[in-house]
């Protein structure tokens, strides 16, 4: 076991390695769906945070699971299947979850019951060990053409509707008190924002994994939010470190042959401890001035 983590040391900087996958398309491919998906994690993360939707991208995230399960029982795309799944799931969480003290709940019980068809879908489907692995770890490199041209049109959709809907959607998830009493349709906007964070989500699960999705879709907008209370710096923020963990973390992953999810999750993590410190620091300095 020591011999290997320190074979995967050792070539995690091979950048010789490293330049010469980078030669092949499907690995060019790969490095271009993580900057697409960091790109979406990175504005819609900070909404997330404010909205406290933590637990629905994990369910969501999860839920993508039960539409890939049976994507690969039909025999038919993955990814298809696991936007589908991810939709479905956030709008029911959308029309059930209304209420914040209900929302957990709600999503804790459509979530063990997505998970309980995710298992027996799996059971039922074809005996392919690698392909069922790679829906809770990721796998990136097997994104393709068609994913790719999928995954950058979806990226062009959401962040249309985002920008048509973005204002409107902050002021509900800052004081939707005070939002539906201003006649914001906090309803409506709560679905939409739940179809696009479904449609993210299942995105990620084909990188990172549905076990491991929260590491581009939460930990760069909380570790944003450390440093800046302010939107649109935050958002920027959260774009900035979710392509360095996206990106990052599968031209690290290269030249070791070691899942990229890992990596994504540790630099991610990194980030986050980093921009914690620093916030910290402020806020001393601050109440000491």
């Amino acid at each position: 076991m020591t011999d290997k983590l320190s074979d995967v040391l050792g070539k995690m900087f091979d950048f010789a390695t490293t330049a010469n996958l980078l030669s092949y398309d499907f690995v060019q491919q790969a490095v271009l769906a993580a900057a697409l998906l960091g790109l979406l994690s990175g504005v819609i993360g900070p909404l997330i945070i404010s909205r406290q939707m933590s637990f629905a991208v994990h369910g969501t995230s999860e839920l993508s699971l039960t539409g890939a399960a049976a994507a690969l029982l039909a025999g038919i795309g993955v990814g298809v299947g696991a936007i589908a799944g991810s939709v479905v799931a956030a709008v029911l969480f959308g029309l059930l979850g209304t209420r914040a003290r209900e929302r957990d709940s709600v999503i804790a019980v459509v979530l063990s019951f997505g998970l309980g068809l995710s298992v027996l879908f799996l059971w039922l489907g074809p005996d392919r060990a690698g392909s069922k692995f790679s829906l809770l770890t990721g796998q990136v490199v097997s994104v393709g053409n068609g994913g790719i041209t999928l995954l950058a049109a979806c990226t062009v959709g959401v962040l249309a509707v985002l920008a048509l809907v973005y204002r409107p959607l902050l002021f509900a998830s800052s004081d939707p008190e005070v939002a539906v009493a201003r006649g914001v349709p906090v309803r409506a906007l709560s679905i939409v924002f739940a179809v696009l964070l479904g449609i993210t989500a299942a995105f990620g699960v084909q990188i990172v994994g549905a076990l491991l999705v929260l590491a581009l879709l939460i930990t760069p907008a909380a570790a944003a939010a450390q440093l800046t209370a302010n939107p649109v710096r935050a958002t920027v923020l959260a774009v900035v470190f979710a392509e360095i963990a996206a990106v990052g973390g599968i031209l690290l992953s290269l030249a070791p042959g070691v899942p990229v999810s890992t990596f994504v999750t540790t630099i991610s993590f990194l980030i986050y401890l980093a921009c914690r410190v620093v916030g910290t620091r402020r806020r001393r300095l601050a109440l000491a001035r």
